[in-house]
C-alpha cells in the first residue's frame, strides 16, 4: 500500500566493469599508458524519494602526483545501467534505466582520491538504486553497472599526460544506511538496528529510547529477494531518526527498522506479536529505557502502528501512524479505541489517494478524539512536490508540530 517508486550500501554491486580510456592521437595530447587499473566506489544518498548513487570515487595515487588544475567535471564520463534481478513477466517496473550521468563535478583530496560527484535530485530519471515493480508492489535492489571512461588525459605535476587503463565496479557505500546493523529476531524477522554512540560505550549502564519504524508496503520481503534493505532504502522514515539532530533531541535513541515478510496489511494480527517479540529481545540485549519505546510508520506501516497499539494498549510511551490504513476492513471501532492508552499524533495528507485520510486517519481521529493531528493539504518539502500519500516525509523532518511543540520533542519527553 505504500513505498517508494525510484528509489544500497553494504552490498557488492553486481557487474564489474572495465572502461576503455579514449586515446587521442598526436604526440603532444597522447595519453601516457601508465597501465594503471582501479577500483572504483559507487557512493548512494538517500533522498526523501529515495536513494540515489550521487558519486563514485577511486584511489589515482598510483599515477603519481596530479595537477589539480587537469581535473574537471569533462575529464571523465559515467554511465549507468540499472536492471531488475528478477523476470518481470511483462509487469512495468519503476525505475530500469540506461544512461550517461550527469558529472558535476569533479575533486581530488591530498590522498589523491578523485571523486565524480553525479547530479542528484529528487525526481531526476537514473540513479536509482531500487526499482517498484508494480505487479508486486514491491521494491527491488537493482543491479546496477557503472562504466567511467576517461575522455581527457590528466596532466601530472612532472608535465606528463597519463590515463587510467581500466576502471573495474567495486561496492556500493551508503553511510547512513550502513550505520545500521542486520538482524534476525528468534521468529526470524529480518531487521536492521541503530545503536546510539552513547550506548555503544555505557560504562553506567544508561537506558536509552527505542523508536520502532514500521515500513510501508512496497518495503516489504519478496521471498528469495528478501534482502533486509529496502526499508532503510526506500525513504528518510528510519534515518530520520539516526541524524545528529534527531539522537540530540532524544538524547540517543536505538532505532530498529523490522521487514515483513509480505506486507503488515496482509495479517497484521500474525505479524504484531512478532514484532513484540522482537522488541522484547532487544530489550533483553540492549540498553533500552521500556519507559520510552515509540512506535510509529507509513502507510502499511501505520496500519501496523495503530495494530500494535491496540494489542498493547499499555506498552508504547508514543504511537505516530502516517498516512495509516484504518477502516473497517482493518480495525473495528473497539480495536481503535483501545488506541486510547496511547499518546497519539496522526499525521496524513489531503490529497492521498492511496489511502484518503478522511476514512483512515480521520476515523481514528473521530475515535481517539485526543489525538494531536497534522493534517497537511499537500507533501511539499524544499519547493518539490511528492505524492499526497507521501506525509511521512514531513515526520522525517520533523515537521509536524502542536501548539509550538514539534514531533520529535513530544516523543522525547513522553514516559510509559
Amino acid at each position: 500500500m505504500s513505498a517508494i517508486i525510484p528509489p544500497l550500501s553494504r552490498r557488492s554491486i553486481l557487474g564489474a566493469v572495465a572502461a576503455v580510456p579514449v586515446v587521442a592521437a598526436g604526440a603532444t595530447t597522447a595519453f601516457a599508458d601508465t597501465g594503471t587499473a582501479v577500483r572504483f566506489t559507487l557512493h548512494a544518498t538517500v533522498l526523501d524519494g529515495g536513494e540515489q548513487v550521487s558519486a563514485v570515487s577511486f584511489d589515482a595515487s598510483s599515477l603519481g602526483p596530479i595537477d589539480p588544475a587537469s581535473l574537471t567535471a569533462s575529464t571523465f564520463t559515467v554511465h549507468a545501467k540499472a536492471t531488475s534481478p528478477v523476470p518481470l513477466n511483462g509487469s512495468p517496473i519503476f525505475s530500469e534505466y540506461d544512461l550517461d550521468r550527469v558529472v558535476a563535478a569533479a575533486t581530488i583530496d591530498e590522498r589523491r582520491v578523485i571523486t565524480l560527484h553525479l547530479s542528484t535530485a529528487e525526481g531526476q530519471p537514473g540513479g536509482g538504486t531500487l526499482g517498484y515493480i508494480l505487479a508486486t508492489g514491491r521494491n527491488v535492489e537493482l543491479d546496477l553497472v557503472y562504466t567511467i571512461t576517461q575522455a581527457r588525459p590528466l596532466r601530472l605535476r612532472n608535465g606528463r599526460n597519463a590515463t587510467i587503463s581500466s576502471f573495474e565496479q567495486g561496492r556500493l557505500v551508503s553511510p547512513e544506511v550502513d550505520a545500521f546493523s542486520y538482524g534476525a529476531s528468534k521468529g526470524g524477522m529480518n531487521y536492521r538496528l541503530f545503536t546510539p554512540k552513547r550506548a555503544r560505550n555505557n560504562g553506567e549502564g544508561k537506558k536509552f529510547p527505542l523508536i520502532v519504524w514500521l515500513h510501508g508496503g512496497g518495503e516489504g520481503g519478496m521471498g528469495d529477494r528478501q534482502t533486509n534493505e529496502a526499508q532503510l532504502r526506500a525513504n528518510r522514515g528510519a534515518l530520520g531518526f539516526a541524524t545528529d539532530e534527531a539522537q540530540s533531541i532524544f538524547g540517543g535513541a536505538y532505532v530498529v527498522a523490522p521487514q515483513s515478510v509480505s506486507a503488515w496489511m496482509a495479517n497484521g494480527k500474525v505479524f504484531s506479536p512478532q514484532v513484540k517479540a522482537l522488541i522484547d529481545e532487544l530489550v533483553d540485549s540492549e540498553h533500552i529505557d521500556t519507559s520510552r519505546i515509540h512506535v510509529l510508520g507509513c502507510s502499511n506501516g501505520g496500519y501496523m502502528t495503530l495494530r500494535l497499539q491496540s494489542d498493547y494498549p499499555t506498552f508504547f510511551a508514543t504511537g505516530v501512524p502516517i498516512c495509516c490504513g484504518a477502516t473497517p476492513n482493518f480495525f473495528t471501532d473497539e480495536e481503535l479505541i483501545r488506541v486510547r492508552s496511547t499518546p497519539t499524533w496522526l499525521v496524513a495528507s489531503k490529497d492521498d489517494t492511496t489511502l484518503p485520510y478522511l476514512p483512515n486517519s480521520g476515523r481514528v481521529k473521530a475515535l481517539v478524539p485526543e489525538a494531536r493531528t497534522s493534517f497537511y493539504d499537500h507533501v511539499i518539502w524544499d519547493g518539490y512536490q511528492f505524492p499526497g500519500h507521501w506525509s511521512w516525509i514531513y515526520v522525517a523532518h520533523n515537521d509536524p508540530s502542536h501548539q509550538g511543540e514539534h514531533v520529535w520533542q513530544w516523543m522525547s519527553a513522553a514516559r510509559r
